[in-house]
């Protein structure tokens, strides 16, 4: 259903929706953030670092780079706060620093087998969080919203680092 209020444009109403914010972006994307972070919290809430630590994890299993300051930089990050869930996570036996062979002065987080074992069963606990919340998504849907999620990730990473390519 379509209402349409004085010169504003057509807004979606649904009896789920607060009058009103149908078409508010900022409202609508904070709405879905907090639904997948909620969730998301729950299935990390036992990891070092919660959903920050899985998403540092990942990127160092998955081939981010691993210097401290270079994943502080990728994943946007405070390179206080990745020292200290490197910390964390490395007590926790799930990531350790190791010499980069290039230039021995350097350490590389690199992700331990414990660590590649338990990112694959938070990996699966979070595709069925992602289900939940993408629920009333088609596949179509999904993949699209996906794509433009990371055109608008991509767009934001250049703005916040100019010299760095997304």
């Amino acid at each position: 259903m379509t209402t349409t209020t004085g010169s504003t444009a057509p807004e979606e109403s649904s009896d789920e929706l607060p009058a009103g914010l149908g078409d508010d972006f900022g409202w609508l994307l904070a709405r879905a953030v907090r639904a997948y972070l909620g969730a998301a919290a729950d299935v990390t809430e036992d990891l070092p670092g919660g959903l920050r630590g899985h998403q540092l994890l990942r990127a160092v299993a998955r081939g981010c780079p691993a210097t401290q300051l270079a994943l502080a930089s990728a994943l946007g990050f405070d390179r206080t706060v990745v020292t200290y869930l490197v910390d964390d996570l490395e007590k926790a036996g799930l990531v350790e620093r190791l010499l980069d062979p290039a230039d021995r002065r350097v350490r590389q987080v690199s992700a331990t087998a414990a660590g590649r074992k338990r990112l694959a069963a938070l990996d699966r606990r979070l595709a069925k969080v992602q289900e939940q919340v993408l629920a009333g998504l088609s596949t179509e849907e999904v993949d699209g919203l996906t794509a433009a999620l990371r055109a608008i990730a991509c767009t934001a990473t250049r703005a916040a680092q100019p010299d760095d390519a997304c």
